[in-house]
């Protein structure tokens, strides 16, 4: 396929402008820029700045479900590694990157650092913030109630799930060469991936959306709800999300960012969870041969790869090797069909087209 080459700082700029023109501040325009690139660097399609401006128009400032400059606030907790945020609708990607830094400096402290936050709005891509902490050093996870609820429950019929991600960040670069990091959705696929199939004129994977009538369909412009991966074990885990929210304070999932029809008291935010783990904190130093931590991680990981598994892909590989890529190439990866979306929104930003006769194409 071929993919047209984008620099880093053409991309954040167009990016960053577009926040700007919603209405948000100089800094959450650079926050989600920052994430967007992030996502592109690694090969994530499916959370780019195109899945990330489409979810603001139709859930974030689009519909008053985000405020651009809203304020965190910390609300009271006798737990000194842990922090309760009111986001107050902040930008997601802002609020995660707060978050993620928080976490570091509790765990530097006490060996552990969590951030829940409450009222929040959608923070992208999980595993771009594991991806972080796992390179300076952290063990860490973060799990969020995903914008609407698109996700019919394991022998059900109506959609009262969020396609709900978990993300699980190694620091395992020292052992492996890039940071294991482990991120998905709880459904077959996401509902991003639905857009890029769209985009890219493919059909869906079997068993991974339904339409309005409830029948499972291959059909990109016909999915209307998606179904969980692994049937009962996809909907357990996309329910853990939405027992975390619970105990945070998040409200029904069915109505999740549905203001427009607000006429009740009920909350309609998103809710994360942080969690960041100094390897320090749980090692107990009893490692076989004399092995430090780096090594005894290496070891781990060499002997589940052996036996006839050498060819195996560790989780984070094809997104460590998208980002050899990248560089390799001299900026970021787009498709035709993404550049001609990313040209519509630089013109509608005041800035210059992105004309593919300008730009370097390689083929992969």
């Amino acid at each position: 396929m071929n993919y047209f080459v984008v620099s880093e700082k053409k991309h954040n700029e167009v990016v960053s402008a577009a926040y700007l023109k919603r209405g948000y501040f100089e800094d959450e325009g650079k926050d989600a820029a920052r994430i967007c690139a992030e996502a592109s660097r690694h090969g994530i399609r499916t959370h780019n700045a195109i899945k990330a401006l489409h979810l603001d128009d139709m859930l974030g400032s689009g519909s008053k479900g985000c405020v651009p400059g809203a304020e965190i606030i910390e609300m009271p907790s006798r737990f000194p590694a842990i922090k309760i945020w009111n986001a107050q609708q902040k930008l997601g990607q802002s609020t995660g990157y707060r978050a993620l830094e928080k976490c570091i400096q509790l765990a530097d402290k006490f060996g552990v650092g969590i951030v829940a936050v409450d009222n929040a709005f959608h923070y992208l891509w999980g595993g771009g913030y594991m991806l972080e902490a796992a390179r300076r050093g952290y063990y860490a996870y973060t799990n969020c109630t995903s914008a609407l609820t698109e996700v019919v429950p394991y022998q059900g019929k109506y959609p009262t799930l969020g396609t709900n991600p978990h993300s699980w960040g190694f620091p395992t670069t020292e052992a492996v060469g890039f940071p294991i990091v482990i991120d998905w959705a709880t459904s077959v696929v996401s509902m991003g991936r639905v857009e890029q199939f769209k985009r890219e004129g493919m059909m869906l994977p079997s068993d991974a959306a339904v339409d309005k009538d409830g029948n499972v369909t291959h059909d990109p412009f016909e999915a209307v709800a998606l179904l969980p991966f692994g049937a009962h074990k996809g909907y357990g885990l996309s329910l853990i999300n939405e027992l975390v929210a619970g105990l945070i304070g998040g409200s029904l999932p069915t109505i999740r960012n549905r203001w427009i029809e607000k006429t009740d008291a009920e909350k309609r935010g998103a809710c994360f969870f942080f969690q960041l783990i100094h390897p320090d904190a749980i090692s107990s130093g009893l490692f076989a041969k004399g092995r430090n931590q780096a090594e005894n991680i290496k070891a781990v990981i060499d002997d589940i790869l052996g036996h006839g598994n050498e060819n195996c892909l560790l989780p984070g590989q094809l997104e460590a090797n998208a980002a050899k890529l990248t560089e390799q190439h001299g900026g970021l990866l787009f498709s035709e069909a993404e550049v001609k979306e990313f040209s519509e929104l630089a013109v509608d930003c005041g800035k210059s087209p992105w004309e593919l006769e300008s730009l370097k194409m390689v083929s992969l």
